[in-house]
């Protein structure tokens, strides 16, 4: 697997992470992107780069003031508001996103920045692997040289050592339910030995045998489990909804409070 660097020239927090990459004097393909459209609305970006899996730097923004590093995969469950396309997902490394993940927790201990992972959303559709790693949450933070430094020397470390060898003893794997930041996915991810490709989250509900199929199908590792935060599942009629879905799709499934 080769990977590459894309960002947008008009991203603050982008900014702020490349400029700590040139200081790894790292080997990593990065490309710019300077086009009126933030790299979100750029479909079809992956043909032009010649790597076959995209990591995107990016700033992430909430409401709230917090400093906050983030790793998710990329895609629409509904309707495709924050580009790409409606009810489609983007390939995604459920090893990509766990390995990355631990290596920016592991560079994060010590300083002010939590870490989580993110449910599936937002653009660009693109058909090779991809994930979005970003700092935020504010433009304090997407300024901030610390939060860059980190993101930096999780990517280094990251392309220069990842091996689908030393991936043996994870475990595949989507998350379904819970909210936007999937606390109990995040833990899973850091803790135990699955790895989360897609999460989709409750927000979405009802959910629909395409959501499912599109998780399952958008994984670029096979026999990928299915784990479901079942408290983040809403009530007992939509709980019945999805196990109905699953025992169709003839899908079995393990929840997360019992791993």
């Amino acid at each position: 697997m080769n990977f590459c660097i894309c960002y947008h020239s008009k991203d603050e927090a982008a900014i702020t992470i490349l400029q700590e990459l040139k200081k790894l004097d790292t080997g990593i393909p990065i490309y710019e992107f300077s086009e009126k459209e933030h790299l979100i609305f750029l479909d079809d970006i992956d043909q032009k780069v010649n790597e076959d899996f995209i990591i995107f730097i990016s700033k992430h923004q909430a409401k709230e003031s917090s400093k906050t590093l983030t790793v998710h995969s990329i895609g629409n469950f509904g309707k495709a508001i924050y580009g790409g396309s409606e009810r489609k997902l983007c390939p995604s490394s459920s090893f990509v996103n766990k390995i990355l993940y631990k290596e920016l927790v592991k560079n994060a201990s010590g300083s002010k920045y939590q870490c989580t992972l993110e449910a599936t959303h937002h653009g660009p559709y693109i058909r090779k692997g991809s994930c979005f790693i970003e700092l935020g949450s504010t433009t304090k933070e997407w300024n901030d040289s610390i939060g860059g430094e980190i993101i930096a020397n999780t990517l280094d470390f990251f392309c220069r050592n990842f091996k689908y060898q030393d991936t043996k003893l994870f475990i595949p794997a989507v998350g379904i339910g819970a909210g936007h930041y999937c606390p109990s996915f995040t833990k899973l991810k850091k803790d135990s030995p699955y790895a989360i490709s897609h999460v989709l989250p409750n927000y979405h509900m009802p959910f629909t045998e395409g959501m499912i199929l599109e998780l399952l199908n958008n994984s670029l590792e096979t026999n990928s489990r299915i784990l479901i935060d079942w408290k983040g599942v809403g009530n007992a009629e939509e709980r019945d909804h999805l196990i109905k879905i699953l025992e169709k799709l003839n899908l079995p499934y393990i929840k997360t409070s019992e791993v």
